[in-house]
């Protein structure tokens, strides 16, 4: 079974916006046994979005638009679906209600016509009522293909996703059972990787396919195959897995499809032996922190954290001694260690992470190298600290620096 997105907007093209939405669906679709054979952008234009349809019609079984469904004169999705299934847009009492509804409640100011229009859908389609917005989804088909028509907006979209799109395709549609499993894997690269695993590589069976994503200090292994017998897909994923641990023992850290990413397996585990963590960053400006809290439940584990950007604040917040700093340079296997005992003792928290750096393009108040950059590791018991030289791009620098710690953190924690 196989699908296309379609999005639609000239500000996609333009870079104004990311398209996050298309890998919303993609990832929904899998887990119900559809393949996304293509994503297409397109612009707010007929005769682009006709031949888009048409193309996409000649391809695949499933077709999901998103965007230009709003209320104003560059919105042409609905007219130009109507023109492509010649078809009349006809008024929908339930949509318009429900537009009223919303007004009602939450706007409070003149129901304008244009928001009325909305209300407007083709004859031929069902409706998809959208209960977080006043665009509402079309569900049409024609010659045993499926299309589907959502908002842009990306929370309304989701809702239709979740909530009418997956479960009306799981009515209409017998699809195999899609598996990724993905490994993470850390202090590999790419092609040490793919030397060490050749022959078990060469040996895997056709249908299971291998994709390497490598990324700043890290690599993700991900492992696809798909059938219509759910435990013999899985069992022959788990059968090639054991085969390759052995190959990789030292540098796996997790599986990015059950446990999340590194963060969530380091959430995991702290909440699994009951400790907690601080962190003290200074050249990641708070990157490490972001990635803990962005996952609901980091308040059982993470304590808090300091951005001790600046020297000064290095010595009036986290309490390193102006002494040290003076005779090793705020970056420094000493200042890294001295930011993480004192995170650790401020937090009275189990462990610590801390870092410190030139990130570029210039040295700041140490004459270290730019790229160099020290992490360290404390626990109640011992500290530790690691220099690195992640290269003179800015951006490089902090991405490395954060997986790296990710990955000094998570084998520190793991002992326990």
């Amino acid at each position: 079974m196989l699908a296309e997105i379609i999005t639609i907007g000239e500000e996609l093209l333009i870079g104004q916006v990311i398209d996050t939405n298309s890998a919303f669906i993609a990832q929904q679709l899998n887990k119900i046994g559809v393949s996304v054979y293509q994503i297409t952008s397109v612009q707010d234009d007929k005769t682009h979005i006709l031949k888009a349809l048409k193309d996409a019609e000649s391809n695949v079984d499933v077709i999901i638009l998103t965007g230009g469904l709003g209320p104003t004169k560059d919105d042409i999705t609905k007219k130009t679906i109507a023109e492509y299934f010649n078809d009349t847009l006809i008024l929908d009492d339930s949509v318009l209600k429900n537009i009223e509804s919303i007004w009602e409640q939450y706007v409070r100011q003149t129901l304008l016509q244009v928001n009325k229009d909305q209300a407007l859908v083709p004859s031929k389609a069902t409706v998809l009522m959208n209960k977080v917005g006043t665009a509402p989804g079309m569900w049409l088909e024609k010659d045993n293909k499926t299309f589907i028509s959502l908002p842009g907006v990306p929370f309304e979209m989701k809702a239709l996703v979740s909530n009418e799109v997956i479960p009306r395709l799981k009515d209409k549609y017998h699809c195999p059972y899609i598996l990724h499993k993905t490994l993470l894997i850390y202090g590999l690269g790419e092609s040490t990787l793919a030397d060490r695993i050749e022959a078990w590589e060469d040996a895997l069976p056709k249908h299971i396919k291998l994709a390497y994503l490598p990324s700043l200090g890290k690599m993700r292994l991900r492992l696809s195959t798909k059938g219509f017998d759910k435990q013999k897909v899985e069992e022959e994923i788990h059968q090639q897995i054991e085969k390759v641990l052995p190959l990789i023992e030292n540098e796996f850290f997790g599986y990015e499809d059950e446990d999340g990413n590194e963060e969530v397996v380091i959430g995991n585990q702290l909440t699994k032996i009951e400790k907690t963590l601080a962190v003290a960053e200074s050249c990641t400006g708070g990157k490490l922190a972001e990635l803990f809290t962005a996952n609901s439940g980091a308040s059982k584990y993470l304590k808090g954290g300091i951005i001790a950007y600046s020297t000064q604040s290095k010595i009036d917040v986290l309490n390193v001694s102006e002494h040290l700093i003076d005779t090793y340079s705020v970056v420094s296997s000493q200042v890294a260690e001295a930011m993480a005992q004192n995170v650790l003792k401020l937090y009275k928290s189990d462990f610590a992470i801390s870092t410190t750096g030139n990130a570029g393009p210039l040295k700041g108040d140490s004459n270290a190298e730019v790229g160099t950059v020290f992490i360290a590791i404390a626990t109640k018991n011992s500290v530790f600290s690691k220099e690195f030289n992640f290269g003179n791009h800015r951006a490089r620098v902090i991405n490395k620096a954060v997986n790296k710690a990710l990955e000094m953190l998570q084998k520190e924690i793991f002992k326990n």
